[in-house]
């Protein structure tokens, strides 16, 4: 038992550690949809079309897909406090020459900055998530994770197209990258790893089970190893290329141009619409996991939010426009049933051993970039061949972009019968 002292110091690190560091993640999730508040900002000052702009996008996307491997490494190997903190260096100076950017080059570069620095926050919070919070609430901390990230993510839709009608769109990023170096500097200063690291025991050894050795820095290679040859790890990245890249694509860039184009929405009005699948996404990831978890049940609750997540879809893809109403509550479904991929990272860190719990988790993580990575640009590549430039593009042109990601979104579901069901527990435990 930990002495009165003691608990509220556990107390105090343990919430500590999950804020800066989600703090941190909401600013990753500011920066994956930006762009959609702010495409005809970007289309005009750097003068490209939808192709190249869908590229722009991406370029977040690719380096923060190339770096979840690295990233799950360092995470089981210096700890969240150390890449956390980098990171938010990095990424406050990716912001400032994104803002301070003359061409599409520095744009490209400063995103690109951008996307490398903010790698690192969600794989660090899972592990902050394992080491100070017991296990039986790993898939409903991993839902508030989301909803916090996802709360960045609304404020980079509608508020921000408010914000650019008054102030410009590269005021706001140089403002990010010093409020991104100012939350590194806190992390370095306040953050723990561990709760050994503050010499209390950790919560393993509270309910009197040996605790878990570290990964030592050079076996990492032997972890990694382990966890990628391990088939029951991989279905999880494939779910998160379908589910999470759509649902990236349409919030994060083209949902605003399409409803814009083919319903005749003002921004506004638009930027609504993708508000409201980020908040409903935010809301039900707090209630998916806890779900998932009070029923011990992680394969059920994924497949029935996956189909509905194709439901939603389909009346942007059959194409003709829709009732106001008609078209928000598309959006709400999609929101809604997208949290299904929440329960990705659960499974992974539950069929491989709890010292590798950052490499699984960035391994199906590693998907979700993936697939926005490519379906950004795929998205654009296919509204060009039909229109030259987003505000020429034809509602045809746009329909199709839609049933691009429609494909996409029935590759994740289909994924999903292939991930192992864990039960709620980990599996290289029980079995011994």
């Amino acid at each position: 038992m930990l002495s009165a002292e003691h608990t509220r110091l556990l107390i105090r690190l343990r919430w500590t550690a999950f804020g800066l560091i989600a703090g941190a993640y909401v600013l990753a999730f500011f920066h994956r949809t930006a762009p959609a508040a702010i495409a005809a900002e970007l289309a005009r000052d750097f003068q490209v079309g939808p192709a190249s702009l869908g590229i722009l996008a991406s370029s977040y996307f690719w380096i923060y897909m190339v770096m979840q491997i690295p990233t799950g490494v360092l995470a089981d190997t210096l700890g969240p406090r150390r890449i956390v903190a980098l990171g938010g260096v990095i990424a406050g100076i990716g912001s400032i020459l994104f803002a301070l950017a003359d061409g599409l080059g520095g744009a490209l570069a400063g995103r690109t900055l951008v996307g490398l620095g903010v790698s690192f926050p969600f794989i660090a919070l899972l592990k902050i998530n394992a080491a100070w919070f017991p296990e039986n609430r790993f898939a409903t901390l991993n839902g508030i994770t989301m909803f916090i990230g996802n709360m960045g993510a609304a404020s980079a839709a509608l508020p921000l197209a408010w914000i650019v009608a008054h102030v410009s769109w590269r005021t706001v990023f140089v403002a990010l990258g010093l409020l991104s170096m100012l939350i590194a500097l806190l992390t370095w200063l306040r953050v723990r790893d561990r709760p050994e690291d503050a010499g209390l025991p950790t919560l393993r050894e509270l309910d009197g089970k040996p605790a878990h050795p570290p990964m030592p820095v050079g076996d990492w290679k032997l972890g990694l190893k382990h966890v990628a040859s391990n088939r029951a790890s991989w279905p999880g990245l494939f779910v998160n290329a379908g589910i999470a890249g759509t649902l990236f694509s349409f919030a994060g860039l083209w949902g605003v141009p399409y409803l814009m184009t083919v319903h005749a929405l003002p921004r506004a009005v638009a930027a609504q619409h993708t508000t409201l699948v980020l908040v409903m996404f935010a809301f039900t990831c707090l209630g998916v996991g806890r779900l998932s978890d009070l029923l011990q049940r992680r394969k059920p609750v994924m497949l029935g939010f996956g189909v509905l997540y194709l439901v939603g879809w389909l009346p942007f893809a059959i194409g003709g426009t829709l009732p106001l109403w008609a078209s928000y509550a598309a959006c709400a479904v999609i929101g809604i049933s997208a949290s299904s991929f929440s329960l990705t990272w659960a499974c992974a860190k539950e069929v491989n051993p709890p010292a590798l719990s950052g490499m699984a988790t960035s391994l199906v993580n590693t998907g979700c970039f993936l697939g926005a990575a490519l379906l950004q640009p795929l998205v654009g590549w296919v509204i060009e061949l039909q229109s030259p430039s987003i505000a020429h593009a034809t509602p045809a042109a746009m329909t199709d972009g839609m049933r691009v990601l429609l494909a996409a979104a029935i590759g994740g579901v289909t994924a999903m019968f292939f991930v192992r069901e864990t039960g709620g527990r980990n599996l290289t435990e029980r079995t011994g």
